[in-house]
């Protein structure tokens, strides 16, 4: 039994010495999106250092508990904080909580996060629903030895993002009269933001949005066969092609404008998920 694999299962029963909570929705709050958790019914929090080696979120806007609660009659686990691989941690400690959360029984996956927009049509404000994702230069947390208890080898990749969860978060802004974009993910390492080249080579690559997370953790949970939804938040444009410096301030006020519309979106497509 690998290293990974064992750290994984001691912080699995530690949690279990804690609480028998099952969620069948886990929700990834990204940066400034953590009030979303306010929500949530709760049935029970728990703090990230409360488990012992777990890694600890040290990014302002991400408190770092899970919040194990109930949206309508949903048992959801909402990570109020996620860490991120430029804060120091191994990719491994980084999707740790992801492969957690799929042993203590959730069945979907519904990232979000805060993104600079690629897409020239793509304004600060704006919710992108995750179509698809590219890695650029992050590690993929499935190298080194397979772990088999986990899933195979060679996962396949063709559809990380769900399509009937897709086609429910479709809906489910259409019905709510939200504005959702649609487009590709990038997930670069961080934590300095990209340079106009960079983004440049992005968006020459097709990609919409970009950002320091999520690609990973939805590696991650494809391997363990979970399904997976995500939204980005565009909180600003991306480097060159605005003349305004970037800054997490920046990230945090966007995140605000747009959290009505998001814990709409988000509230309403997991009480549609209790059939999937």
């Amino acid at each position: 039994m690998g290293e990974v694999y064992k750290k994984l299962m001691r912080c699995h029963e530690n949690v279990r010495k804690k609480t028998d909570f099952v969620p069948k929705v886990a929700i990834v709050l990204g940066s400034g999106l953590g009030d979303y958790a306010e929500d949530v019914r709760v049935a029970y929090e728990l703090s990230y250092s409360e488990l012992e080696n777990f890694p600890i979120s040290t990014v302002p806007g991400h408190a770092g508990k899970f919040i194990f609660g109930f949206v309508d009659d949903i048992p959801v686990a909402c990570m109020k904080g996620r860490v991120h691989y430029y804060e120091g941690y191994p990719v491994s400690d980084v999707v740790l909580p992801i492969r957690l959360l799929k042993l203590m029984g959730a069945e979907i996956l519904f990232l979000t996060n805060a993104a600079g927009g690629v897409n020239t049509s793509f304004h600060a404000g704006d919710l992108m629903m995750i179509k698809d994702h590219i890695s650029a230069f992050a590690p993929n947390p499935l190298i080194g030895p397979n772990i088999e208890e986990l899933g195979v080898r060679f996962p396949d990749m063709s559809s990380v993002y769900d399509r009937e969860l897709q086609k429910l978060l479709v809906r489910t802004a259409k019905e709510n009269h939200i504005y959702l974009q649609e487009g590709v993910y990038a997930q670069m390492t961080g934590p300095s933001y990209e340079s106009p080249a960079e983004i440049r080579m992005l968006r020459s690559l097709g990609c919409d949005a970009v950002g320091m997370s999520t690609v990973v953790e939805a590696i991650a949970a494809r391997h363990m066969g979970m399904k997976i939804c995500g939204v980005s938040c565009i909180s600003n444009l991306a480097a060159g092609m605005s003349a305004n410096p970037l800054s997490h301030r920046e990230v945090q006020e966007a995140a605000d404008m747009a959290a009505p519309n998001f814990k709409k979106l988000v509230t309403e497509a997991v009480k549609g998920m209790a059939e999937i």
